[in-house]
């Protein structure tokens, strides 16, 4: 299948596919004669597994580590699991920074008019610092 059709059945564009490919995440494609790329249902699996690890939010690094442990007959479970953990820890560290974050513009904004008046305690709560 050519760049455009594993795009469409992967989930990921051919721009990505490429960067993707760029960077080592993924191997080159196989090539023809005339220079396009060909992919196989191999392939095409490795991009459903990149687009599940991206939907998830694992970095480019996190899921250059799982492929090679997925590619990897011998790994240790223990080693995903860790990987999975670490990334849960970060994105609990997200959504409380989010939280956080929505809570001081409720706070702010709860404290604004909302009136023709200047006064805005939401842009003097941005120019605070901390």
């Amino acid at each position: 299948m050519n760049i455009g059709e594993a795009a469409k059945s992967s989930g990921i564009s051919a721009k990505m596919i490429r960067y993707y490919e760029s960077i080592g995440l993924i191997g080159p494609a196989v090539r023809t004669d005339s220079g396009y790329r060909v992919y196989s249902d191999h392939d095409l699996h490795t991009l459903r597994f990149v687009r599940r690890a991206r939907d998830l939010g694992f970095s480019v690094e996190q899921m250059n580590e799982l492929l090679a442990l997925w590619n990897d007959r011998s790994r240790a479970s223990a080693d995903v699991k860790r990987i999975a953990l670490e990334h849960v820890r970060e994105l609990e560290r997200k959504a409380e920074a989010l939280c956080d974050m929505a809570a001081t513009l409720k706070h702010l904004a709860r404290n604004c008019h909302g009136d023709d008046r200047p006064d805005c305690p939401i842009l003097e709560g941005l120019e605070r610092s901390h």
